[in-house]
């Protein structure tokens, strides 16, 4: 399944939130793909808000995971593989016991571990073009596992 894509300012990121979950239904492992700046964590941010996150959300650019807890006390992980040198890192991390969890994943910089990502990840592509935001979204293509 993929949604082709289409423009968005951010005043627009609780329905651009509710979008994206629309597209997991069956995957809690979404993969945040796009360039430095071009709104990966903001758009995660209005995700989490939209599952009543209440923590503070932002980047676990040091960390590589940050843990969110909701109103409802279920968990999500928020992951940032920027830092990471080569996919082993992500082994040293326990990727799988995060990822098979069953508790929403969200991953900045998936291209550097994509060989470890689920089959029925969702894929959410983010680009920008005179100040607005472009968003495709695909679901379990492109997969090599």
């Amino acid at each position: 399944m993929q949604q082709s894509g289409e423009y968005f300012t951010e005043s627009q990121l609780p329905q651009v939130a509710k979008k994206v979950l629309k597209f997991s239904p069956n995957s809690r492992i979404l993969a945040f793909y796009g360039k430095m700046g071009v709104g990966k964590t903001t758009l995660i941010k209005a995700v989490c808000h939209h599952l009543n996150v209440i923590d503070t959300v932002g980047s676990p650019t040091f960390s590589i995971v940050n843990q969110y807890i909701t109103r409802d006390k279920d968990i999500l992980y928020h992951f940032d593989f920027y830092r990471i040198k080569k996919q082993e890192e992500a082994f040293d991390i326990g990727y799988e016991d995060y990822f098979f969890s069953g508790n929403y994943c969200f991953l900045e910089w998936p291209e550097k571990i994509e060989e470890l990502l689920p089959k029925d990840c969702v894929r959410i592509y983010l680009n920008e073009k005179d100040g607005l935001r472009n968003i495709k979204i695909e679901v379990g293509s492109n997969q090599k596992n």
